[in-house]
């Protein structure tokens, strides 16, 4: 009895798996068969997809505002007044040029200017001599492309 069941199984599982197996005819091809295929989509994924473009756009827009460029290092100073002073003078010898004033504790740095140039900065450098005796140097930094030297481009 308990062969018969077993052998009822076996015979059972192998027919079973042997119809799983059985894949698709390859050789059979449609006689209606066009070659170009219909899509079906949903009106909204245009607009889900539209919106994607505008996120995108707005997220991206703050990074293209920046570019590695050159600045002038004004002053390196602890007096907060002492700084102050300074980007005041600026503003008014050089209105064309925007004055940035960083915090980096303990000290306010101030800087000028947004220039894709070295040359254009060391032109700048010579005319601020007479204002900043104890130095001005070109650094390297983030410049905003929106106002290079002070115009809006």
């Amino acid at each position: 009895m308990k062969n018969s069941i077993y052998f009822f199984l076996l015979f059972l599982m192998v027919n079973l798996t042997t119809t799983q197996l059985q894949g698709q005819d390859s050789s059979y091809t449609r006689s209606s068969d066009t070659g170009t295929l219909r899509v079906i989509k949903d009106p909204r994924l245009d607009k889900l997809v539209q919106k994607q473009i505008e996120v995108n756009e707005y997220t991206t827009r703050t990074a293209r505002r920046s570019a590695a460029g050159f600045r002038i290092l004004i002053m390196n100073t602890k007096q907060r007044q002492e700084a102050l002073d300074a980007k005041a003078l600026i503003y008014g010898k050089f209105p064309e040029l925007k004055a940035y004033l960083w915090h980096q504790s303990p000290y306010y740095k101030l800087k000028a200017g947004n220039f894709k140039l070295k040359e254009e900065a060391e032109a700048y450098i010579r005319k601020m001599k007479t204002y900043f005796p104890r130095g001005v140097f070109v650094i390297n930094d983030e410049i905003d492309t929106n106002f290079l030297n002070g115009e809006k481009e």
